[in-house]
């Protein structure tokens, strides 16, 4: 890449697509479903492992710093959830790089020599010291190349400190079996990046294995996906949480509408049980009135048919007397 290209690029990754306008190269927004949502997140593996033994080649999707820098802008203002296409993304990525590992784990235990238990075990503790000893050369290398001189002595001090258990192992591990299998050389399989390494590798070739780009590489892919994974389950968490607040809300306002119902129904229940008292008051009165009516009716008719019987005495009477 020139220079002018590289200029060209710090001002895509500073300003966005706008700054020559609203035309960029691919014709496209952020948002279009051609951007790789992993590299706007600055964790795709196309571009974390180029140029090592596991380049990917080039990602399928759009990869523009501009569109970078429009995305970075627009997510002060909203969240487009694309932590969840990233993490769905490098999940898919591991989970396959993982199976390769174990597909070599067993190709190693079926060509190589079984070993003891205990030779297993010391190997084992070989590997572990040798991978600290890596690490930390390397380490050392890096933060004595950016001049920070005494940090780096300290590391070199506790990688010879390794060195002298590692080869305090390396004895052990030589008399617990025959010279014959010990001259072998006993491999495995990098947890991180599925490299194969020795027993017997140097530390030059260790530091520059847990250096290297290859297995930096897959360290940074791995510890985004953990935080990918930790701010998806965060913000889960808080999606339930603010639906199960919003579901109370709702209830409580139902819990308040029927309340609100039956304060409304009450007098209305009192009105049509005075009414209804009142007609039976009304109808009972009636039924007296009725009932009135009738024993007076009773009573004249009574008293009319003894005057009457009366009459007809007093008129018999008058007869016999004639």
């Amino acid at each position: 890449m020139s220079a002018h290209d590289q200029i060209r690029a710090m001002l895509d990754e500073l300003m966005g697509t706008g700054r020559d306008g609203e035309n960029n190269k691919y014709k496209v927004k952020f948002d279009d479903p051609r951007v790789c949502k992993s590299f706007l997140l600055g964790c795709c593996p196309h571009d974390i492992l180029s140029s090592t033994r596991m380049d990917l080649g080039e990602c399928p999707k759009i990869h523009d710093l501009a569109l970078r820098a429009d995305y970075e802008q627009a997510t002060k203002g909203k969240d487009y959830y694309y932590d969840i296409d990233a993490m769905e993304h490098l999940q898919s990525f591991i989970a396959e790089c993982d199976r390769k590992t174990e597909l070599a784990k067993r190709r190693l235990k079926e060509t190589q020599e079984e070993l003891s238990e205990e030779a297993n075990q010391k190997a084992e503790i070989i590997h572990q010291l040798g991978e600290q000893i890596g690490t930390k050369l390397a380490k050392a290398e890096t933060v004595g190349a950016e001049g920070h001189v005494n940090e780096s002595l300290k590391l070199m001090e506790e990688v010879e400190e390794l060195k002298k258990q590692k080869g305090q192992a390396e004895i052990e591990y030589r008399n617990s079996m025959p010279a014959s299998s010990y001259q072998q050389q006993k491999l495995r399989v990098c947890e991180v990046c599925s490299a194969y390494l020795g027993i017997h590798d140097n530390d030059r070739r260790l530091a520059d294995h847990f250096g290297g780009k290859l297995h930096l590489g897959f360290i940074t892919i791995r510890e985004k996906l953990e935080d990918l994974k930790k701010s998806v389950a965060e913000r889960r968490a808080q999606r339930e949480k603010e639906r199960e607040e919003r579901r109370k809300r709702e209830q409580e306002k139902i819990g308040d509408r029927e309340k609100e119902k039956r304060k409304s129904r009450s007098p209305s229940r009192n009105h049509r049980s005075s009414r209804s008292h009142s007609r039976d008051r009304r109808k009972r009165s009636r039924s007296r009135s009725r009932r009135s009516c009738k024993r007076s009716r009773s009573r004249s008719h009574s008293r009319r048919s003894g005057s009457r019987s009366k009459r007809s005495r007093s008129r018999s009477r008058s007869r016999y007397s004639r």
